[in-house]
């Protein structure tokens, strides 16, 4: 390979690890505290942080409307001004140089959509700063703290299930399997280095690091595996419409809107829709036959789920395949109820019904969700159902587990160590030690870009296993340089002994990684918690250190001989032969 080829392979791999740890320098250095905050709220409170600084900014436009309309429009509101040019142009009107307050009312003439537009920009304003967390590197428990959460088995249901009264080691079963369910959700949400255990006879205790986020503990319980798919009694559904449309305020749970048109075996159940928020809203009640329904296939008749897109109008659904059990199951009713709409239940909520055209054995799409809730649902599906229904009991934001004197401490410590390491090479290696130094800072910064890409959760044993790295690879480079000073030392050329040095150092170098590689592997696998996160750390060190003590390292040294025309080497103290 070239050396025009490499450098130019360096310089990409620096600008791709500069994209990734982009987010996390910004986030981490450039975001406000109070910012940081708003990204950790639940869609609820987004809402109505949207919705009141809306009010708020509508309220100061219009006082400025009211006293001075040719006054220019402030500069935290010139976000409206892409609307209103959008209207104008509609309109084929000419757009002003310099936006007025009087301006923006004339183009955006309707309070509502003002109001809109305002609320739309504070809500994506919070959105962009929770996507800018997701894609920053995540600090552990014992760094930043986290979210607590403390779930709970609901045992009425487990009897429910059951068809008994449990005993005490169906319980302890019970709670074992939702125990394994819960970690592998989490697991495959991403949601790293979670510390998850067993509480009390009917509790489980979870520790997520980061900022905390109560959605990222509903995200993981979302469905509780909980799926049914129901026929829709569609007379009484349609007399129940027209109540609702004559009757405002109706609910089913108030005595005073009894309706007398439900047949039994059929229930209520609300259809709901999720806002521009995510947030599940009632949009109106319909009634599905109780009895007539196919559940239990978010469990054990799931072969398979996976998102993808309808080609028609490119909605996310939710595909997954039964086995032949489930797919009998579900033949008979699609078969039996052709022309019928079937509803799809969750948690007692209509997500979406549609009229059955043909009988479904064992593939099934279903539609009615946001990309992100089809991506929840089908993991769901994939991991099974939860045998006990789990409950959020407590729910709360824990502080970092070490002292904040402590983690300074340790963060000097690892910093002072790193510098001692780039003195001493500068000392004892004089020019080549630079070369060092520099392969040094890229191992380090090809480290935290590879952490970045894989949202990786930085602890302080991760961030041990980085300084442990930055040793390993001065010793990578020690043992280069001394190859090299052993053949600059029999008289040959400064060009010659690099070569020679980096070829006769390469295996020594490779076998040494390779065991230390092959033992972080496994311990990446078989730990858990912080030892993973240590192991992990290591592993990706050791491919990083290798490739920049021996490909960046003999970069720098081949420019120097061949673009700058270096004759001699400035490697060692001792007066060398070249």
């Amino acid at each position: 390979m070239s050396k025009r080829i490499r450098f130019l392979l360096v310089l990409a791999l620096v600008g791709i690890g500069a994209y990734f740890i982009y987010p996390s320098v910004r986030w981490y250095f450039f975001t406000p505290e109070p910012e940081k905050q708003l990204a950790g709220r639940p869609r609820e409170q987004i809402r109505d942080y949207a919705r009141e600084e809306a009010q708020r900014e509508w309220a100061r436009l219009s006082d400025l409307g009211l006293t001075d309309p040719d006054a220019g429009l402030p500069a935290d509101l010139a976000f409206l001004t892409e609307k209103a040019e959008s209207n104008l142009r509609r309109a084929k009107k000419d757009i002003p140089a310099q936006w007025t307050v009087k301006d923006i009312s004339l183009a955006i003439p309707r309070r509502a959509d003002v109001f809109a537009e305002i609320e739309n920009y504070y809500h994506k304003r919070v959105m962009d700063l929770k996507d800018l967390r997701s894609r920053a590197i995540q600090l552990g428990l014992d760094l930043s703290g986290g979210l607590s959460v403390t779930l709970e088995a609901d045992m009425d249901s487990l009897e429910a299930r059951l068809g008994h009264s449990p005993d005490l080691s169906e319980r302890d079963d019970a709670v074992r399997r939702a125990l394994e369910i819960i970690t592998n959700r989490i697991d495959q949400f991403g949601l790293s280095e979670p510390q998850i255990r067993r509480g009390g006879e009917a509790t489980i205790l979870i520790e997520i690091p980061g900022e905390p986020d109560p959605e990222r503990a509903r995200s993981f319980l979302m469905g509780k595996g909980s799926l049914n798919f129901h026929i829709v009694d569609e007379e009484a559904t349609a007399a129940l419409l027209d109540y609702q449309r004559r009757t405002p305020g109706y609910s089913p749970d108030n005595p005073a809107f009894e309706v007398d048109f439900i047949p039994v075996g059929s229930v209520i159940r609300g259809y709901y829709q999720r806002d521009a928020y995510g947030i599940d809203q009632l949009d109106h009640y319909i009634v599905i036959y109780e009895d007539y329904h196919v559940d239990g296939l978010a469990g054990e008749h799931i072969r398979s789920a996976q998102v993808s897109r309808d080609p028609t109008n490119n909605r996310p659904t939710v595909d997954f395949v039964l086995d032949s059990e489930g797919g009998d199951l579900f033949y008979n009713l699609t078969d039996k109820y052709r022309e019928k709409s079937l509803a799809i239940v969750m948690d007692n909520r209509v997500k979406a019904y549609a009229r059955i055209r043909a009988a479904i054995r064992e593939s099934v799409q279903i539609t009615g969700f946001n990309q992100e809730e089809a991506q929840n649902l089908a993991l769901v599906l994939r991991t099974a159902a939860l045998p006990v229904d789990l409950t959020i009991a407590n729910q709360q934001a824990v502080g970092p587990t070490m002292g904040r004197d402590t983690i300074d401490k340790a963060l000097n410590a690892s910093m002072v160590g790193f510098l001692l390491v780039v003195l001493f090479m500068l000392i004892c290696y004089k020019g080549a030690g630079i070369n060092a130094d520099i392969a040094l800072l890229l191992n380090v910064f090809f480290m935290v870009a590879t952490l970045s890409v894989f949202n990786f959760t930085l602890t302080l044993t991760s961030i041990a296993g980085i300084v442990l790295t930055v040793g390993m690879a001065v010793d990578a480079n020690v043992i280069i340089f001394e190859r090299i000073k052993e053949e600059y030392h029999l008289g040959k050329s400064a060009k010659a002994s690099i070569e020679a040095g980096f070829a006769k150092a390469f295996w020594a170098i490779m076998d040494s990684n390779i065991t230390t590689l092959i033992a972080a592997l496994f311990l990446s696998q078989l730990g858990k918690g912080p030892i993973q996160g240590f192991a992990v750390t290591l592993s990706i060190g050791i491919i990083t250190s290798m490739f920049t003590a021996i490909f960046v390292s003999r970069l720098i040294f081949d420019f120097r001989t061949d673009v700058m025309g270096m004759t001699r080497l400035s490697i060692s103290w001792r007066r060398l032969q070249g």
